[in-house]
């Protein structure tokens, strides 16, 4: 599947501490679909397990777009026949984030993310327009340019959390902490 969001993630500068987020709520987060839908994490995601991928900057696209064939494999493409028992009940969402100057540019991007992304993966996007700090405090982003990847429980609590390229290591502890 080619999963391109080539435009979706001119985001925000980025820079923090080492705080431990696992075992915490996710943060509020108002957040919209492409098609102008609103959606509060956690809020909205509650009641199952929920995967989210924030990206902050344009240089974290690289390393975002290696997660998304191997997410879309394994928590969203619809399984038949007897791999249909191993799928999963899972929310997943990409977050890309504008704030200060580039907000202003939430609506270009879901424009073009129309125009550009394949379809299939338009429900699984959702766009942060607003301030930067809550989150740079509440969820411990280290460097601006790489992507964050969170699991939240049923309730919204932090179960585990990653940032970076993709790994089979990293895909094997999300999975399991989805599974758990």
């Amino acid at each position: 599947m080619k999963a391109r969001l080539t435009l979706l993630f001119i985001i925000v500068i980025l820079s923090t501490g080492n705080a431990q987020v696992i075992g915490s709520t996710f943060p509020e987060m108002k957040t919209e679909t492409v098609n102008d839908k609103p959606v509060v994490l956690p809020q909205d995601t509650k009641g199952k397990y929920t995967l989210l991928g924030l990206a902050y900057s344009k240089k974290s696209e690289e390393e975002l777009n290696s997660w998304f064939n191997p997410i879309f494999s394994k928590f969203i493409r619809k399984q038949e026949g007897m791999l249909a028992s191993f799928a999963y009940d899972v929310n997943v969402y990409f977050v890309p984030m504008f704030t200060g100057v580039n907000a202003a540019a939430t609506g270009t991007a879901k424009k073009k993310a129309l125009k550009n992304t394949d379809p299939q993966l338009l429900p699984y996007i959702l766009f942060y327009r607003g301030e930067l700090k809550k989150y740079k405090e509440a969820l411990d982003f280290e460097k601006r340019d790489i992507p964050y990847f969170f699991v939240l429980d049923a309730e919204g609590k932090i179960v585990y959390a990653t940032s970076g390229a993709f790994s089979e290591a990293k895909m094997d502890a999300l999975e399991e902490a989805i599974q758990d």
